[in-house]
């Protein structure tokens, strides 16, 4: 077997299917950074690896991988998703938005492909704070009642929908939790 055969076979026993280029200097134990994007580039040409982002290859090409994995692996930082993302999801929000809401260290725009990302800055006292995150499928994602306390972090006067679906009682909970700033009962809502 060659020498790129066994690096690829080595990726494809790893648990996932999207590395950080450091991640593949260290699996193939390569020092030199040219050497590493030589490397980089020659299996790019053949489509032994995808270059999905900035720094970020995969197995797999970007269509086959959910896009909410490849935003958050793209921030190379713990991150989740949140805000406009979850609560349309959840049905509290019906405008549509055309970029997915991520919440991380960053305020950052990026496309990966055809998909739009939007990280939002969040203080490490409350972005650390596992109160109302939930795993699936290996994504971090907010619960609808940790998303809408982000929210109304951000932007103390959001406009959601289904405000009167919303359990105030659980809500001021988990902001109280999180250390969020408490959103009253009878939130007022633009006209």
């Amino acid at each position: 077997m060659n020498t790129a055969s066994q690096r690829i076979t080595l990726l494809a026993r790893q648990r996932q299917p999207v590395f950080h280029t450091g991640d593949l200097a260290r699996l193939w134990n390569i020092q030199n950074p040219n050497t590493l994007y030589t490397v980089l580039k020659r299996y790019t040409a053949k489509g032994l690896l995808f270059r999905i982002y900035k720094g970020l290859y995969s197995l797999l090409p970007p269509d086959k991988l959910d896009p909410l994995f490849l935003g958050l692996k793209a921030l190379h930082s713990y991150a989740y998703v949140s805000t406009e993302t979850i609560l349309i999801e959840a049905g509290l929000m019906m405008q549509m938005t055309y970029q997915y809401t991520l919440i991380s260290r960053f305020s950052r725009h990026f496309t990966i492909g055809s998909h739009a990302f939007r990280s939002r800055k969040l203080e490490d006292k409350y972005l650390f704070n596992a109160a109302g995150i939930i795993q699936l499928n290996g994504i971090l994602k907010a619960t609808p009642e940790r998303a809408l306390a982000d929210l109304f972090y951000f932007n103390p006067r959001a406009y959601v929908d289904g405000i009167d679906t919303v359990d105030f009682k659980k809500l001021n909970q988990l902001q109280k939790e999180i250390g969020y700033q408490i959103t009253p009962k009878f939130h007022a809502h633009p006209a």
